[in-house]
């Protein structure tokens, strides 16, 4: 059975940096999807980041040029680098992947993910 569970959140100061951490268990496909989403309670859920397992990246541009995604395959841990962090950044933050490809345009797509981790909370006040 396949299983995400994300850690690292926690608060920090206004232009701090976090490392998000996403240890997946039951994903062995050599063709995955995975990405990261962030929901503020009362919105709607949004992507952050997404990855494949053809290196295709794709980024929200809100963050653009301050968070990095990355997965370490050795280890099956997807990662999200955060750095220069807003209070705007402030949600819950959530794993999520697909034991399959996903067209690059829609790699952002919420819908189009099926498994999901449980989040990890960050939150960035002055």
């Amino acid at each position: 059975q396949s299983q995400l569970v994300e850690s690292g959140g926690g608060s920090v100061q206004i232009g701090g940096s976090l490392r998000l951490s996403c240890a997946t268990s039951g994903i062995t496909d050599s063709l995955w999807s995975m990405a990261w989403f962030r929901q503020v309670p009362g919105k709607k859920r949004e992507a952050v980041a997404a990855i494949d397992s053809r290196d295709i990246i794709k980024y929200a541009d809100s963050v653009k040029g301050r968070f990095t995604i990355s997965k370490d395959n050795a280890k099956n841990i997807l990662y999200l680098e955060m750095n220069n962090l807003k209070p705007k950044d402030t949600a819950m933050y959530y794993c999520a992947a697909r034991r399959s490809l996903i067209v690059p345009v829609q790699q952002m797509t919420e819908g189009l993910y099926n498994i999901w981790g449980q989040g990890t909370q960050v939150t960035v006040s002055s």
